[in-house]
């Protein structure tokens, strides 16, 4: 471990010095894909995952059917297999599922933070302090797709088996994520967004197989569509001060906008925020002395 991050080491570097510079020239706004080393580790076969999901408390899982439409609203509900079956015979099960927060396993823990602690001094050197990290896997059976929905984090998805390819829609525009559904998730609400066929244009394609990483933009809209084969995925995410400015000043819009007014959305990086940010916190620490 290093003394001076609290990150455990790797026996070798899963991003190596073409991944860290690709990273660092892209992050955190511009979608890349990198390459990584993290084949074939044991706690990612399908078995492991199998065995960590029974350790998992169930609010940390999630498992839905896999021929799903790009928007899709609510939640569609499973294949009526239990997770642990869904995962062992993810191929024939027309499903996918994701294990959220792997890191409340110490193994997993471990995995987690050594990945990012290889990228600390180019993320920070950006968005400064790494905050709150947490690890997703995905596991998907062939052609599954992940509806349309945006993300909090910063993310990097690492795929491991099978291939996929993820569509990516501008973050911070309005036409793919309307001002209002940016707050009302910051406020409680889905991250699930309404699909028309005419956003198709303006997304770009990224298809990854085993070896490669894909860089996603905190809020950037996108959908997933599964390849022809069974997949795992493993998505490694964070959040810094910036991105959580971020998700303040569109809570202080909302409530602006319930008192009659239309706010200006929060700008992206290197916007800070910090304004509506402050404003929100200071509210919201009023309204809990009342």
């Amino acid at each position: 471990m290093d003394a001076r991050t609290g990150f455990t080491a790797l026996d070798t570097a899963v991003f190596g010095p073409a991944a860290r510079c690709a990273f660092a020239s892209a992050y955190p706004e511009t979608p890349r894909v990198i390459e990584h080393r993290l084949r074939d580790n044991p706690l990612l076969s399908l078995d492991a995952l199998a065995i960590l999901a029974g350790k998992l408390p169930e609010t940390s899982i999630e498992y839905n059917r896999g021929d799903l439409p790009i928007g899709i609203d609510g939640k569609p509900g499973g294949t009526g297999i239990g997770i642990e079956d869904t995962i062992r015979h993810i191929a024939s099960v027309n499903s996918w599922a994701v294990l959220k927060n792997i890191e409340q396993v110490p193994e997993y823990q471990a995995l987690l933070l050594a990945l990012l602690g290889e990228l600390q001094p180019m993320i920070e050197a950006k968005t400064g302090a790494m905050l709150r990290p947490q690890g997703f896997v995905f596991i998907s059976s062939p052609d599954a797709v992940t509806p349309y929905h945006f993300d909090p984090e910063h993310n990097i998805l690492l795929q491991l088996v099978g291939s996929k390819t993820m569509t990516q829609f501008p973050a911070g525009n309005d036409r793919y994520a309307p001002d209002e559904t940016h707050e009302s998730y910051h406020s409680g609400g889905p991250r699930e967004l309404h699909w028309r066929d005419e956003l198709a244009a303006g997304g770009s394609a990224f298809s990854i197989g085993p070896g490669e990483a894909l860089m996603v933009p905190v809020m950037a809209p996108h959908f997933v569509k599964n390849g022809p084969a069974s997949s795992i995925s493993l998505s490694i995410t964070w959040r810094s001060d910036w991105s959580f400015a971020e998700a303040d000043a569109r809570c202080w819009n909302a409530l602006l906008r319930r008192w009659g007014m239309a706010p200006k959305a929060p700008g992206r990086w290197p916007a800070s925020n910090r304004g509506k940010a402050w404003a929100w916190r200071a509210w919201r620490r009023l309204a809990g002395a009342n």
